[in-house]
């Protein structure tokens, strides 16, 4: 590709787009150049603190369960309070919770914080997904949420090498980095970005008030992808979970473990926005059950690695299926949620991976302990498989456009929609 392509390939990448989205980008990428938790909890309580694989998963089960009972009433209060609000109360809630978090020692303090960090941490994500609806028109939301799966992981690839180091030197500098770059991120957001929740009349309002959890619980087409949603992540958990806590049993260090997860986000930083520009009108139905194929047989193929090199390598293959899977996912939920219930449906989707980060840890302890690592990842392999084939079963039913509640003008993000789109199958809530 000549230079002039490129550039040209880049310039339609991210043109277009809202100056609100790019502040949202930039507050996405200062949170993830902070990770330290989701990344290096578990070597942090194995190696640091000396406790067994079953205790590490105790602890990331609770940072998933504060995830899980934050979800929807942070969905909720996305739909009623406003996005902007939502966001910043849950940041600056993460920023305090993550620095105590470097300080406390008991088992049952450091669990009891764990969880606060999680229900936290997790509250913000149904209304940055619901304010890139709102923003960001209909025939741009893949490539916008393309992007922003992007700077997650640019920021992940950075952190994660700089905070393998730093590991080796303090686990508690890794938490107070964490927490003030949390803190600016809802500096970010308080400074740059507007309130962008659609502007209601009294029958919007009356709309939206029919949109209950009920309703989101009835709609058994969207209650399907939150299923599976739930499925794959249950797979893409154990980069973070079972996979540092394998390879620390098997002699490699904090370090070891950051440079093979690093090439998880270099991968995506080099190929998310071409993959992106690729798969971008093809076909959902084949791209999501291919992805989900190559999380369980990526993950799968780790019950063969015996070097970092080949643990990088199999890091490759279900970095693949994320590349593939998170923008087709994230536009497909978009599609489905009505306009003003996108709060309610985005908190019940991020619950999906809320409740995996749950099951996950408890999952990967447990069999590790009892079985060995090999059999987890066998395991991974079947849930690949049974992910892949409800996806197929699933998009043979979907909507060819995504649904707008009955009466209500659309919101800035739906100016440019197509006339003729399918509403939800969902009932009064």
């Amino acid at each position: 590709m000549s230079v002039a392509a490129l550039r040209r390939a880049v310039s339609d990448s991210v043109s277009g787009l809202p100056p609100a989205f790019w502040w949202l980008w930039t507050s996405t990428l200062v949170n993830r150049l902070g990770a330290f938790i989701s990344t290096f909890m578990a070597l942090y309580l194995t190696l640091d603190r000396g406790y067994s694989a079953s205790y590490a998963g105790l602890v990331a089960a609770l940072h998933g369960l504060g995830g899980v009972v934050s979800s929807l009433g942070a969905g909720v209060l996305t739909d009623r309070l406003g996005r902007r609000p939502t966001m910043l109360i849950a940041q600056a809630s993460t920023a305090v919770s993550v620095a105590v978090l470097g300080f406390v020692h008991h088992p049952v303090a450091i669990a009891g914080v764990a969880f606060l960090v999680g229900a936290a941490s997790n509250a913000s994500r149904p209304a940055v997904q619901a304010m890139m609806a709102d923003i960001v028109r209909p025939e741009d939301r893949v490539r916008a949420f393309s992007l922003n799966y992007w700077a997650i992981n640019l920021g992940f690839a950075i952190s994660s090498v700089g905070a393998g180091f730093l590991a080796e030197y303090s686990y508690r500098a890794g938490f107070l980095l964490e927490a003030a770059m949390t803190a600016i991120c809802a500096v970010v957001v308080f400074v740059k970005l507007p309130e962008s929740r659609p502007v209601r009349s009294g029958k919007e309002a009356d709309a939206e008030d029919a949109v209950g959890l009920g309703t989101v619980l009835r709609d058994r087409r969207f209650m399907g992808v939150v299923t599976l949603s739930f499925l794959i992540a249950l797979i893409f958990q154990q980069g973070s979970v079972g996979l540092p806590v394998a390879m620390g049993e098997a002699g490699f260090t904090a370090a070891d473990y950051g440079m093979a997860v690093a090439v998880n986000g270099v991968l995506i930083v080099v190929l998310q926005i071409p993959v992106t520009r690729f798969i971008e009108h093809r076909d959902p139905r084949r791209l999501l059950v291919i992805s989900a194929l190559l999380a369980g047989y990526g993950f799968g193929l780790t019950a063969f690695a015996g070097s970092v090199g080949i643990f990088a390598l199999t890091v490759c293959v279900w970095t693949l299926a994320e590349i593939v899977n998170a923008p087709t996912q994230t536009g497909l939920v978009v599609r489905l949620s009505p306009v003003h219930g996108r709060g309610r449906y985005q908190g019940m989707y991020t619950m999906s991976w809320s409740v995996a980060a749950l099951v996950a840890p408890l999952m990967s302890g447990f069999v590790i302990d009892r079985f060995g690592a090999e059999w987890l990842w066998g395991l991974c392999a079947v849930l690949g498989t049974v992910t892949a084939a409800g996806y197929g079963l699933l998009m043979r039913r979907l909507p060819a456009q995504e649904p707008v509640d009955a009466g209500a003008d659309p919101g800035p993000g739906d100016v440019e929609a197509p006339v003729a789109r399918a509403k939800p199958e969902v009932g009064a809530g």
